[in-house]
């Protein structure tokens, strides 16, 4: 970046989409794994000026596409493939892996789609959705008129106003039987289950490119800010030709498998708790 290196000591910048940001110098060094998968030369930013919403976080691990992302930069050893699962709660475990060792044959896999102006987002093709097992009617152009990512970064899912629009009316028919809550924040459709032992939600999938369904698991349609607000963790996006963003609350449970070289990811239910 601008004003770039001098001498040895080089600057980098970058910001993210809700504003945050870090600045620092931009270093290489032998990166260790494990005592026999070793790096030489790994590329990584040293941050000195941090801020914005990273939390305690003591670093950011880049996954992307492009060149300097972990997955390219060690992709002699693991091929650009790498997969993750989400825990449903904090108790719960999750993991992370690279390489294609033990990967499951009940992964369902689909093709990934480019994103202009983006070299780092994995493109997804969502062409339908469903609420208790009915399809919406909503036309698989609306879903990709302003393309669409998959995102471990970004927490609710945002669809186009159109899509949202049909989603929620469908979820509200199905759960008319609850007492609605006032909104959170971007989350409009809330409920509250103080009076309620044990509460039926509808199911909700998302349907992919090659016939890949994605059931999302029920911790992954409801955001509990409490027993008596407890929402619907979709959201609508401005317009129609934002980006669709399909977050990491809808992604709790499943395994998620990025192969960059191959251009496909795939989806594995029941990948962790």
């Amino acid at each position: 970046n601008s004003p770039g290196c001098s001498s040895s000591t080089c600057v980098y910048g970058i910001q993210y989409g809700d504003s945050s940001f870090s600045i620092g110098f931009f270093a290489k060094e032998k990166l260790t794994l494990t005592s026999n998968v070793v790096f030489d030369n790994f590329l990584f930013g040293c941050g000195q000026n941090n801020q914005g919403l990273f939390g305690g976080a003591a670093g950011l691990l880049g996954l992307g596409r492009n060149k300097l992302s972990f997955p390219s930069q060690t992709a002699i050893k693991f091929k650009k493939i790498f997969s993750y699962c989400l825990p449903s709660s904090p108790s719960s475990t999750g993991f992370l892996k690279f390489g294609n060792d033990g990967l499951s044959k009940s992964v369902k896999f689909t093709t990934l789609s480019t994103i202009s102006g983006g070299e780092s987002f994995y493109g997804i093709t969502i062409i339908a959705m469903s609420v208790g097992g009915k399809k919406l009617s909503i036309s698989a152009s609306i879903l990709a008129a302003g393309g669409a990512i998959i995102d471990s970064g970004t927490v609710i899912t945002r669809l186009p106003p159109t899509a949202y629009s049909a989603l929620r009316s469908a979820f509200r028919k199905q759960m008319n039987q609850y007492p609605m809550a006032k909104p959170l924040s971007i989350l409009d459709t809330c409920y509250d289950f103080s009076k309620y032992s044990t509460v039926s939600i509808p199911k909700i999938s998302l349907f992919f490119e090659k016939g890949v369904e994605v059931p999302i698991d029920a911790r992954g349609i409801l955001y509990v800010n409490s027993i008596s607000q407890v929402c619907l963790a979709f959201a609508g996006n401005t317009n129609d030709f934002d980006v669709l963003i399909y977050g990491n609350t809808q992604q709790k449970t499943l395994e998620v498998v990025y192969d960059g070289t191959r251009r496909m990811i795939g989806f594995r239910t029941g990948g962790c708790t």
